[in-house]
């Protein structure tokens, strides 16, 4: 099933294709996350005046915030290249410890999902990251040899959509945390105009503001939907994306005004009217709508939270007053007489 507001379709972290015309380059071009950048800025400034690398930095938040725009926007600014990894991807040391030893002065190497990498693997980057230097085990046996390579001085940026899995000697090493939260309707509305005019698609104001409130607090939801909008208005409207339009095209879509798609709406009514509003194991949820657990737990759970839908208890998911208004019906009532 498509969801186009899954804010991580192919379950590959910050990695997925976007648009180049749609990426910020600079600090200046990236909207929302002030605090973040305003920092960011000081220590970029102050590294590129004593001439070293930055700091190694931890990029953390749901998916699709920005974390990998981030790190291109990192090396553009240091005036170095950007060198990519993925966690998962980096089985066997000698893989982390080809990249590390290609790396020039200051350079910037970021690796995705930094929190599924395999431990053997992570061991490699501690003193990659403290000491710059790497040990390599030579030979096989009793002839094998521990030599020491020395590296250049480089600035790791890891991202994770799951900080609280990274062990604490690695998240120790980092020496920037940068914590990137949702955003809010007016910064999306500065995103989805920017992304418009680089598409060069005519957008109404208003429209503009209709799709805002409806991507999430999530960038990539919102370009990923400016996007089949465009679709619909080259068809129907001439190119000319206007309120009706947007209202349309979404509802085709099935994505409704707070954002909600037809599986968010369908585990509220599966908790609601098959379980009674809950509480309901998540092994009992996952058979009842046919998904994974770690899906429902990574991919629906958290929005439906966050905003006040659902929640998580000792004993169970569990729908919220919230939550029973979505699916439309009424709620039952509680032992003692009382409403959930």
């Amino acid at each position: 099933m498509t969801r186009f507001v899954d804010p991580n379709p192919d379950g590959e972290g910050e990695t997925e294709a976007l648009d180049p015309a749609l990426r910020p380059v600079r600090l200046d071009d990236y909207v929302g996350q002030d605090r973040i950048k305003d920092n960011l800025r000081v220590y970029i400034r102050a590294a590129l005046q004593r001439g070293e690398a930055l700091d190694h930095v931890l990029l953390s938040g749901p998916p699709g915030l920005g974390k990998t725009s981030m790190a291109h926007i990192l090396a553009e600014e240091l005036g170095v290249e950007l060198r990519m990894a993925s966690g998962p991807t980096l089985e066997r040391g000698g893989d982390l410890a080809a990249i590390l030893n290609g790396l020039g002065p200051r350079e910037v190497l970021f690796i995705d999902e930094i929190h599924r990498m395999n431990r053997a693997v992570e061991e490699i980057l501690y003193p990659a990251m403290e000491d710059f230097q790497i040990d390599l085990i030579l030979g096989q046996g009793p002839g094998a040899q521990s030599v020491r390579l020395p590296l250049q001085r480089f600035t790791l940026v890891g991202a994770t959509t799951r900080s609280g899995l990274l062990t604490a000697p690695l998240r120790a090493r980092f020496g920037i945390h940068c914590a990137l939260d949702f955003y809010t309707p007016a910064e999306l509305k500065k995103i989805l105009l920017r992304s418009a005019e680089r598409l060069a698609l005519d957008i109404e104001d208003a429209a503009a503001d209709e799709l805002a409130g409806r991507c999430r607090g999530t960038p990539r939801i919102a370009n990923r939907l400016l996007r089949r909008i465009r679709d619909f208005a080259q068809v129907e409207t001439g190119g000319r994306i206007d309120v009706a339009l947007t209202r349309r095209a979404l509802e085709r879509l099935e994505v409704d005004a707070r954002g909600l798609d037809a599986m968010d709406r369908r585990i509220l009514e599966v908790i609601a009217l098959k379980f009674d509003g809950g509480p309901v194991g998540l092994s009992n949820l996952s058979a009842a709508i046919g998904e994974e657990t770690d899906t429902i737990e990574e991919v629906y759970e958290p929005f439906l939270i966050r905003e006040g839908l659902l929640q998580r208890t000792p004993q169970g998911r569990v729908v919220t007053s919230g939550g029973w208004k979505v699916v439309g019906v009424e709620p039952p009532p509680a032992k003692g007489g009382l409403f959930r």
